[in-house]
């Protein structure tokens, strides 16, 4: 593999076809020391914030809504709720939370947050993220969280009583939950006028939302203050001619600029988890080829599949005579600094989801990114010192890039957010005030499908069993076969089951010779009727023999945790330790909710019949039909690591938890049905023209 050759702005490169254009971020300051080499709290003055300290708590104290405006690396994140607390903010029991749209952002900034107030995190400073707490009721008064979680909060406190400032941060990112939680919070504001917001991102629309806070309130009730950053210059490169394969080509500019023994750490954004592991595949292919006196490539992956632990990874120092190279998803572009990046690699693209009310089927497609994104990413390099992107794009193709990413409201299915809202007594949505309206069709839709599951009665308002579903940290289909067990009587494996869609790739495939041998350990536990049965049957210990039979499947998972908690057993039968490490915790955690709902843990005892019928009625949206060309109706494809890739299903018909797009749509983690089940025990409405009752797919 040829090596990367620089050269100056404005002139091709031998050896390459990238073309250089210079891009300098704005508030460019001169290079400084970096925070490793000062003290904690020298390294807090050196902040752009830190002269802005006293504006700051002084627009906090006089207006309801502070909007604030700084670049990457301002020190907005970590230094404001440390400011609040200092001036006595979380006095008297009250909290300063501050919201971050990702999970790894929540657990990174609060780790650095409490080294500098110097306390062991989960005491004065913690964080909360879907399934894991690390914080105290009592001591905690610094709490980052994932957006979720907050809006999860209102459901249980609905004037968020214990908070006394909220920090709404990235909020330019416009998840769905940050867009719901400024309504809620505007809502809230007017009922309890002592609460502060802060909404704070790094590229935002500050007008825009100056004047959704005012609109029906002061002119006083909002405000903007902007802050400089520490940025410095990036150099802008540009592929002269599209590439077919841009993962092979990012493996191969991270080569070319190790090679070149260049100092400074390298991120490379990919669009997924695949593409991020056949990346690194690549680079450690060719690490053997290393000359002696080269630089070590430490090779981390960064991505939503992994455990908070193996996420921090990335933020530890490169050891001396080593270099990091980090493949990401877009959960880099935003919150996190990590420190040392000195080259951005982009890709140009990103997976999101994206919805279609019309069928009711929701998507992950690779999508090209927005302007706003590769400015964001192309800052990363720029952070702690000057630095180079690498755009594997033409420039041609950035100029023809939307310029901001559309809001995930919308484009998402709104079912569990507006069951939510109800159960907030948000009962009419016309009357919400949202930051982005979403799309009728999409409200529809989701009123429709939340009727005929029984959540919502013919008034508009929760029913019994919407208000306890509400409050259940997963999606509404999964919340629905837990509450549904009850009448199956199969409550401990729809438990395992929501705990084991919670999670990815249970099963380790790699490539080659090791994927055959692991695919013949995977087989051991394949369950005919489909993937669900199959993870319930992912952990039986090893010196039991394998069986088909459901009742062995079903106490698989106490084998688990009674046999297998060890990576070597793990790694000995094809499956993800952390994978399933994980869902142990998750699923103990809503057994926590079954027992509050008063939901028995009943087994079905092997009945497999008994436990599918219950996958039908959380999962009756989600049916395909098998067409004689191998594919589902729709041109709906089965993933490849699903038991039924390569087998037709009896009945023809299946229920499945996903669906994917990449170069063709695929349908993840399947089970064989029965269509009259769809009609039995899925959701029914009322044909006007037959007069008949259907099924609703």
């Amino acid at each position: 593999m040829a090596s990367l050759q620089f050269w100056k702005p404005g002139t091709a490169g031998p050896g390459s076809n990238l073309d250089r254009a210079t891009e300098t971020e704005e508030n460019i300051v001169p290079s400084a020391p970096t925070s490793s080499s000062l003290s904690l709290q020298a390294a807090r003055e050196r902040l752009p914030i830190f002269k802005h300290r006293q504006k700051l708590l002084y627009a906090v104290e006089n207006h309801g809504v502070v909007i604030l405006v700084g670049q990457t690396g301002s020190g907005k994140t970590t230094q404001l709720p440390q400011y609040l607390y200092e001036a006595g903010w979380a006095a008297e029991g009250n909290r300063i939370a501050c919201t971050q749209p990702r999970r790894v952002a929540a657990t990174s900034v609060a780790n650095r947050v409490a080294a500098e107030v110097g306390t062991i995190l989960g005491d004065e400073v913690g964080y909360t993220i879907r399934f894991e707490d690390v914080s105290d009721k009592e001591r905690t008064r610094i709490l980052y969280m994932t957006d979720g979680m907050l809006f999860r909060e209102t459901l249980v406190d609905p004037l968020l009583s214990k908070y006394s400032v909220i920090m709404i941060d990235e909020a330019h990112e416009r998840s769905i939950y940050t867009d719901l939680l400024l309504g809620v919070l505007k809502k809230i504001r007017r009922k309890r006028p002592s609460l502060r917001l802060v909404v704070s991102s790094a590229t935002l629309d500050a007008t825009a939302f100056l004047e959704y806070f005012t609109a029906g309130n002061s002119p006083d009730e909002a405000t903007i203050v902007s802050l400089e950053g520490r940025a410095y210059p990036v150099e802008i490169a540009y592929l002269q001619e599209p590439v077919p394969d841009y993962v092979q080509k990012a493996a191969e500019v991270v080569w070319g600029i190790h090679m070149q023994q260049t100092p400074g750490d390298i991120l490379v954004f990919l669009s997924g988890r695949d593409e991020i592991e056949r990346c690194l595949e690549l680079l450690a292919e060719l690490l053997p080829t290393l000359p002696r006196n080269a630089k070590r490539l430490v090779l981390l992956a960064l991505h939503a599949g992994l455990t908070t632990e193996e996420q921090l990874r990335v933020f530890e120092p490169a050891e001396k005579g080593s270099r990091k190279v980090i493949v990401s998803t877009n959960i880099a572009e935003a919150s996190v600094t990590i420190e040392g990046i000195k080259f951005v690699v982009d890709s140009g693209f990103v997976k999101i989801r994206t919805y279609n009310p019309t069928n009711a089927m929701s998507s992950l497609t690779t999508t090209p990114i927005s302007q706003a994104s590769a400015t964001q990413r192309a800052g990363r390099a720029g952070r702690t010192a000057p630095g180079v992107c690498y755009r594997l794009y033409t420039q041609r193709a950035y100029e023809a890039l939307q310029p901001t990413t559309p809001p995930e409201i919308t484009r998402t299915d709104l079912t569990t957010p507006i069951l939510q809202l109800k159960s907030l007594g948000i009962d009419d949505l016309m009357k919400f005030e949202w930051v982005s309206s979403p799309p009728a069709e999409s409200v529809l839709r989701a009123l429709e499908g939340l009727v005929h599951a029984g959540m919502i009665g013919e008034d508009g308002r929760l029913t019994v069993v919407g208000e306890k579903v509400a409050e259940c940290p997963v999606e509404v289909n999964i919340a629905r076969m837990l509450f549904a067990s009850k009448d199956y009587k199969c409550g401990e494996e729809i438990l395992t089951i929501a705990a084991m869609t919670a999670i990815q790739d249970v099963f380790v495939i790699p490539e080659g010779a090791a994927g055959a041998l692991a695919e013949l350990e995977r087989r051991k536990f394949t369950a005919e009727e489909g993937d669900h049965l199959t993870l319930l049957n992912g952990t039986v210990p090893s010196h039991q023999p394998f069986y088909t039979s459901l009742t062995t499947q079903c106490l698989a998972y106490n084998a688990f945790t009674r046999y297998g908690r060890s990576s070597s057993w793990c790694k000995a039968h094809a499956l993800s330790f952390r994978a399933m490490s994980r869902a142990v915790s998750i699923r103990s955690q809503l057994k926590k909710y079954m027992q509050r709902f008063g939901l028995p843990l009943d087994s079905c005892e092997g009945d497999a019949k008994r436990l599918r019928k219950c996958l039908v009625t959380g999962y009756w949206r989600n049916v395909a039909r098998w067409m004689a060309d191998g594919t589902y109706r729709a041109v709906l494809h089965v993933h490849p690591h699903s038991v039924l890739f390569t087998r037709k299903p009896r009945s023809g018909w299946v229920i499945f938890h996903e669906m994917e797009e990449t170069k063709k749509t695929q349908i993840r983690i399947l089970t064989e049905i029965e269509p009259d089940w769809l009609l039995e025990h899925g959701h029914k409405y009322y044909d006007k023209h037959s007069g008949a009752s259907v099924a609703s797919q």
